[in-house]
């Protein structure tokens, strides 16, 4: 089994607003990821307290991208807005960094999203 991501990895969450980014976030920095910031479209400039952090938020993964040059993202969004979420996050990687790891959690996305996802994903060959 390959490893995607070293202990010491940036990682960005999209959704950080959220629920369930903010519940999960708070347990990762916890657990020690290092989360550099997060993405929630509409809510930039503001700063969101995960476990005893507080984390900036972006408006869009390409300015989150820049600003940290974050490494992974973990994406905790709607089932409807999560293949948009993934494509939003292989590009940003691939225009900044040239790669990085996207990891969504989200049930029951549209199977049809799924399909423009995959599609999408040949595009970005170095973002896995």
């Amino acid at each position: 089994m390959s490893i995607w991501v070293g202990e010491d990895a940036k990682v960005l969450i999209q959704g950080v607003t959220g629920r369930q980014g903010t519940f999960h976030g708070s347990k990762m920095v916890e657990y020690g990821t290092d989360i550099v910031g997060g993405v929630t479209p509409g809510k930039g400039g503001m700063a969101v307290s995960l476990h005893d952090r507080m984390v900036p938020v972006y408006n869009s993964m390409e300015e989150a991208v820049g600003e940290t040059m974050a490494e992974v993202s973990v994406i905790y969004v709607p089932p409807p807005y999560a293949g948009a979420a993934i494509k939003e996050a292989a590009s940003a990687f691939q225009s900044v960094r040239g790669g990085g790891l996207v990891v969504c959690i989200t049930e029951g996305i549209p199977i049809l999203d799924m399909v423009d996802v995959v599609n999408a994903m040949a595009s970005y060959p170095d973002v896995r």
